[in-house]
């Protein structure tokens, strides 16, 4: 196992030091790990998300699926190792990343990055060398022409469109209950997920009756979100809707606590979801809402969250961490079910075949889950639930927030 500053390689859990030859049968060390790369985001300003949803899923696969003997090809069983590269959340560094899991470190597969951006920035070269790209973190309507454009691609949170629907419909929802009135005020990150966000949401607000009293866009990674507060608040909105990422979610909430931004509907979009959430703000969150959500007492994701504790110490978030975690139980039923490493036919195999999943039964139509996927959540008694959802069918009813105390 090499790990350094650049490169991890993971096959027992991160960081883990134990002795492969202790845990791997004879046949097991007989055959070539199938490799798997991953460009994370380790550092810089996308690294509390990746290190959230994405990176502690992938310990508990990799440690899930060893565990049974690997994944089986050819015959035999194969165990996985996972080479890992930190971009710094650098797009350019993304992709001279992904170039070198592809051409030098020759991996088998690749998972996919984190964020909508760094998915459509490395799409090109997953095309170009035929790996399948499960885009998990990626929220656009250009799904038809990205896929049409890149046929190894596919989509599991859905469009911007029903993103916004979800949103939209907990807002409206509120509204017919004489919860709040109909001004939002309404801010994004300055990136490729929130710009789309916010200008599919202006023509869809109005066309449903809510008047955006107050638009503002931020740079990513902005130190200082106390104007974009005070200009929410000064507009005096029922109603604040923030499309953003995580460190502007975190820093967005603790303004609007400073400045007592009291509306009955509080919106944020990414790491709303977080279990740090709920751990920084603790009751003062109860009844804000934000993207994803999930159904925690199904059956299959109270075992997931429970393995998900077990393996990495960690609780998984309420919503993207188990989509990110059915890419991989896609990909390893998809390569068991070809039987071989061949990429295309993994690629032919997820086009033509449908999935037991942690979020139940998944298929791509036209390369898009677009028929099952939460969209909409809220915190609620410390347990962040779904309050909108495409083809769920199992989202609660949202309630109106009761200021920060």
């Amino acid at each position: 196992m090499k790990i350094d500053l650049k490169r991890r390689s993971l096959m027992l859990g991160a960081g883990a030091t134990i002795g492969l030859s202790a845990l791997m049968t004879t046949s097991a060390l007989a055959a070539e790990p199938i490799k798997f790369g991953v460009v994370s985001h380790l550092t810089g300003s996308l690294a509390g998300g990746d290190a959230v949803s994405h990176i502690p899923n992938i310990e508990l696969w990799v440690s899930q699926v060893n565990a049974r003997g690997g994944l089986e090809v050819d015959g035999e069983k194969r165990l996985v190792e996972v080479v890992t590269y930190d971009d710094k959340t650098d797009p350019s560094e993304h992709i001279k990343a992904v170039q070198r899991l592809a051409t030098q470190d020759e991996v088998d597969f690749m998972l996919s990055p984190y964020g909508t951006g760094f998915n459509i920035a490395a799409a090109p070269i997953y095309a170009k060398y035929n790996y399948p790209l499960i885009a998990v973190s990626a929220i656009t309507d250009q799904i038809p022409e990205l896929t049409e454009r890149f046929p190894n691609m596919f989509f599991t949170l859905g469009s911007t469109t029903g993103f916004v629907e979800g949103a939209l419909e907990a807002l409206t929802k509120l509204r017919d209950e004489g919860a709040i009135g109909s001004k939002v005020a309404m801010v994004n990150v300055a990136d490729a997920f929130g710009i789309e966000l916010a200008e599919k949401a202006r023509p869809m607000f109005a066309e449903a009756g809510f008047e955006i009293v107050y638009d503002k866009s931020y740079p990513l990674g902005t130190p200082d979100v106390s104007p974009v507060v005070k200009g929410a608040k000064a507009s005096e909105p029922d109603a604040f809707v923030a499309w953003s990422y995580p460190p502007d979610t975190f820093s967005l909430t603790e303004q609007a606590i400073i400045e007592d931004f009291d509306v009955a509907a509080f919106y944020t979009a990414v790491a709303t979801s977080f279990p740090a959430y709920a751990q920084k703000f603790g009751s003062k969150i109860e009844g804000n809402l934000g993207a994803g959500g999930v159904n925690p007492d199904t059956p299959a994701m109270k075992e997931y969250r429970a393995a998900h504790k077990d393996v990495t110490g960690k609780e998984a978030d309420y919503w993207a961490s188990a989509t990110f975690y059915a890419q991989l139980e896609i990909l390893e039923q998809a390569i068991e079910g070809v039987g071989t490493i061949d990429r295309q036919a993994t690629i032919d195999y997820i086009k033509a075949n449908s999935f037991d999943t942690v979020l139940g039964t998944i298929s791509f139509d036209e390369h898009n889950n677009s028929e099952r996927y939460w969209s909409a959540g809220q915190w609620r008694d410390g347990v962040f639930r779904a309050v909108a959802d495409i083809g769920m069918d199992d989202s609660i009813a949202p309630v109106a927030k009761d200021g920060w105390d």
